[in-house]
């Protein structure tokens, strides 16, 4: 048995759940005498849907497959060998599954070391290689293409990344060192690096080939027939790949530069796999593919014993599987159809809103406001945003006149809701203005119409209590800009009954958001959470620590934006509504900043001035902040912010306000940016100790989201 199979053979008892992908060997003759070819086709069932991933049986599977052509060609019986994927699908990367469960640091070496073996028989096979990606393809994915002479991509492939920095890893079966030996730096690090940590962006077919990651692009109809003829012509030397020659001076290390300015700016330091896989991009200037290979197997490991990866693998499980599942969610059989809606307001969030449902649902949206104007005004948005999605070929004409054709605004309420089967209200944040508004949907809309509230903190059991049927009344809380955040908090009044709630669940599907269910409690969750954290920020400043000291303490977090700019991002007066709200709810906790209401009585919309292209603190603020002088150090400030939040979700999930701490996190990661490297929050607070400070216990299990006790 050779050492790459035993290396295998021992790595697979470490994931007993693995997935195994099979690597099927055809042989064919391609055309114009070119020659037998070796095709190995990876495939892990029937069920295209299952992505293709590697765990180490499924790389001794590919393993066994170059045991094969390796015989052949060194016999001279084939003249080159190919790799692709079932349909629409090449190949997604490493078993994830597998890979939370190590403990061992041996063994986490073991599964990098595994994956660059098998993949670097491809490259020494001595006749040329191919391979085809025909589907979707990350990770690992990517990684055993790089290691062949020449690759396809075809057209109609949809996503094709290399997310490990996204999730706290590096690529580590040659990613780091083979791109930018083959693209150049700058490029390398936008796919590795910038891609990435920008929400793991995804590149289509045609930038694959853009970037010379791929040699040729074909269509995806014929893909592999074209794939076959452009390699017989390439076997035969009618076509010669050229491929640029790499700038290994100046251009090299201002990449990496680069990177390490765009990891900066994203996490802060706070995270180390950007910062690992740009010292192996740096190191591969000196074109040793073995000396990054080397790097790649030690970065691998430790960021796998490392808390950042458990957290990235959480929470990637968090929105693709608990998002897709909400806890908690009535019997969807219970859900009635909603064929037309009605939107209260006609301002730009509930414009933003009624594009939402128009879009998503295909049905007749009918807005209403207090005036002709603000009616107009509003039609006049959805109409526009309509237009910009013609111009960029999201929708055709045709879909363009049929979305404009569905949506009206009217300012008789009976007029447009007396057949609309969901109604939502996008009003003025005040509890009698919203009672009025239900009152009055209740007198015209049908008897079976669900009456959703988009409240940020106001009580929904309140706001149904004076109506005839407070049962229909539920929260449908979303977060600005509607059409970017994910997460809906979908809110359970103490009335609600259970087919409101799952016509709300259902709605909330077609609108591709990711729903929590919450129990009826001030501001929920993103926005409690969030306004304690800035709470605890205002009241240092208040106290007297520099506004920049108190910014900066929280950098470790890694966090999208500093919580001045988040701040000024929601707006200074909804943050003092929140604060004020929750002040009134739990005033021993939840405090008031004179100086924020003087910023928004003096009408600023934030802290900061940005003349000089980076932000400032406003001198007109400056001179409204009155401060005391008790000053804190930055640590002791992210010890106070971050005791106060272990805090209130330990007040939180004792008042099963949601079902479990991964409720938590999936809020704050879809709703409020949260960092995947974190995994939300609760498991950054159980690594650093707070949790145990705070509540006297962690608030997961060991293993969920850390290293395995």
């Amino acid at each position: 048995m050779s050492t790459t199979a035993e290396l295998l053979k021992g790595a697979a008892e470490l994931f007993p759940d693995e997935v195994v992908t099979q690597a099927h060997v055809r042989h064919l003759d391609l055309p114009f005498g070119a020659g037998r070819f070796a095709l190995i086709t990876l495939d892990n069932g029937f069920d295209h849907t299952k992505p293709t991933t590697f765990g180490p049986a499924s790389l001794a599977n590919l393993n066994l497959a170059i045991d094969q052509v390796e015989k052949e060609a060194a016999a001279g019986d084939i003249v080159g060998v190919g790799i692709t994927g079932k349909p629409f699908i090449f190949a997604v990367g490493a078993d994830l599954k597998g890979v939370e469960l190590l403990k061992e640091h041996k063994d986490a070496l073991a599964i990098g070391k595994g994956g660059h073996e098998v993949f670097k028989r491809l490259a020494g096979l001595g006749v040329p290689t191919f391979a085809y990606y025909n589907g979707a393809a990350m990770g690992g994915g990517v990684e055993v293409g790089l290691h062949c002479t020449y690759r396809t991509v075809s057209a109609a492939l949809p996503a094709f990344s290399l997310p490990e920095v996204f999730l706290g890893l590096v690529p580590g079966w040659g990613g780091c060192t083979l791109l930018p030996n083959l693209i150049g730096a700058d490029k390398a690090v936008s796919v590795i690096i910038e891609n990435s940590l920008n929400q793991n962006k995804q590149l289509k077919g045609a930038q694959v080939y853009e970037l010379g990651i791929a040699d040729a692009l074909f269509e995806g109809a014929d893909f592999l027939e074209q794939s076959l003829l452009w390699t017989a012509s390439v076997l035969k030397g009618e076509i010669v790949v050229d491929r640029p020659v790499i700038d290994r001076g100046e251009a090299w290390d201002q990449a990496v530069a680069k990177g390490r300015f765009i990891a900066d700016s994203k996490v802060h330091g706070a995270a180390p796999a950007a910062y690992r896989a740009l010292d192996i991009i740096a190191a591969a200037k000196n074109g040793d593919l073995q000396q990054g290979y080397d790097a790649e197997d030690k970065a691998l490991a430790d960021l796998i014993m490392g808390g950042e990866l458990r957290a990235g693998i959480y929470a990637f499980n968090l929105v693709q599987k608990r998002g897709k599942r909400p806890a908690g969610a009535p019997d969807k059989n219970l859900a009635r159809p909603v064929t037309k809606v009605g939107v209260v307001g006609a301002g730009l969030m509930a414009s933003q809103l009624a594009l939402l449902f128009l879009r998503r649902l295909e049905v007749p949206v009918v807005l209403t406001d207090i005036d002709q104007e603000r009616v107009d005004k509003g039609v006049g948005y959805v109409h526009a945003e309509i237009e910009k999605l013609l111009g960029k070929g999201r929708i055709n004409q045709d879909k363009a006149n049929r979305l404009k054709a569905l949506v009206s605004g009217v300012l008789d309420k009976a007029e447009g809701f007396s057949d609309a089967d969901f109604v939502i209200e996008a009003v003025f944040e005040e509890i009698g203005v919203k009672q009025q508004v239900f009152a009055e949907v209740e007198a015209v809309a049908p008897a079976h119409a669900i009456f959703a509230t988009n409240t940020s903190s106001l009580s929904v059991s309140e706001m149904a209590s004076k109506l005839k049927h407070p049962e229909r009344v539920v929260g449908f809380h979303f977060f600005n800009p509607v059409a970017v955040l994910p997460l809906l908090e979908i809110v359970r009044g103490e009335q609600t009954d259970d087919a409101s709630l799952a016509t709300a669940f259902a709605v909330a599907k077609k609108l591709k958001k990711t729903a929590v269910l919450t129990k009826d409690a001030p501001a929920f969750v993103v926005n409690r959470i969030l306004t304690r954290f800035m709470g605890e920020i205002q009241n240092v400043i208040d106290e007297g620590t520099p506004v920049e000291v108190a910014e900066k303490a929280v950098e470790p977090l890694g966090l999208p934006m500093s919580p001045l700019v988040l701040l000024e991002l929601v707006g200074p007066a909804i943050g003092l509504h929140v604060s004020e709200t929750l002040n009134r709810a739990f005033p021993e906790r939840f405090t008031v900043s004179p100086n924020l209401a003087a910023v928004v009585k003096a009408g600023k919309r934030g802290f900061y001035v940005y003349d000089s292209g980076k932000p400032e603190l406003d001198p007109e603020v400056a001179a409204l902040l009155k401060q005391g002088d008790v000053v804190l150090t930055e640590e002791q400030v992210r010890d106070r912010v971050l005791d106060a939040v272990a805090q209130e979700i330990g007040l939180m999930l004792d008042e099963g306000v949601v079902a479990e701490a991964q409720d938590i996190d999936l809020c704050l990661i879809t709703g409020a940016g949260w960092p995947f490297h974190l995994g939300g929050i609760t498991p950054y607070l159980d690594r650093e100790g707070v949790s145990e400070r705070v509540n006297g216990k962690r608030f997961l299990a060991p293993g969920v989201a850390s290293v395995p006790a």
